[in-house]
């Protein structure tokens, strides 16, 4: 399975923007970005040049395939399913994208960032409507519940996890028992409910060109 395997803190000084990849670091005065806020790399201090509207469609892109973990591929994967299917092609690639597993048990709470909600649900802690669900890009549905495994409850990682939920709030479409560890999807995700910026208009004229 195919991922980024390189220091994520220079993702974020590259987009000029926290991604929150480490997660709690990057509450902490240890994030990369507010140290060094400039793009890496020798020039990256002194680079001042306006970007071109080809610049600004790319960074967009890259920005929300970093986010969600997601490689080239199977980022325009997405966009192509998001054309094929009736409504607005950019809120269809939000929902594809917001609708991954990883994703849904980070926004729950069962995670402290995407990258270790999808380590968690590629070894096999979590259940989807009761079954084995080890693949971090099953697109989830309305009424779908997602539960922590019994087993995994008493780890200390979920413990420690578990703890954290008191000062978490997940977005409107999630439905989550603190105490069982269990979630639910209660609707789609709009837009709206993104915890980040993202002008996906920009990605989908990027892909039109």
């Amino acid at each position: 399975m195919a991922r980024y395997t390189g220091p994520v803190c220079r993702l974020c000084r590259r987009e000029g923007l926290k991604l929150y990849l480490k997660g709690e670091r990057c509450y902490t005065d240890k994030c990369a970005l507010d140290r060094r806020s400039y793009a890496p790399g020798q020039h990256g201090q002194y680079s001042r040049r306006k970007p071109s509207e080809y610049g600004l469609q790319l960074r967009e892109k890259q920005k929300a395939r970093r986010i969600y973990g997601v490689l080239e591929r199977q980022f325009r994967n997405y966009f192509v399913k998001a054309a094929r299917q009736k409504g607005i092609t950019g809120e269809n690639l939000i929902q594809f994208l917001e609708r991954r597993l990883d994703n849904v048990v980070y926004r729950l709470g069962f995670a402290a960032s995407r990258a270790e909600a999808r380590q968690l649900v590629t070894h096999n802690h979590f259940t989807l409507n009761g079954h084995k669900a080890n693949i971090p890009s099953i697109l989830v549905k309305e009424g779908d519940l997602i539960q922590v495994k019994e087993k995994s409850l008493n780890s200390p990682k979920f413990i420690e996890l578990k703890e954290n939920l008191a000062h978490k709030t997940p977005p409107e479409w999630l439905d989550v028992d603190k105490e069982n560890m269990t979630g639910r999807v209660v609707a789609l995700p709009e837009k709206e409910h993104l915890d980040f910026p993202l002008e996906e208009h920009l990605i989908v004229e990027l892909y039109s060109r």
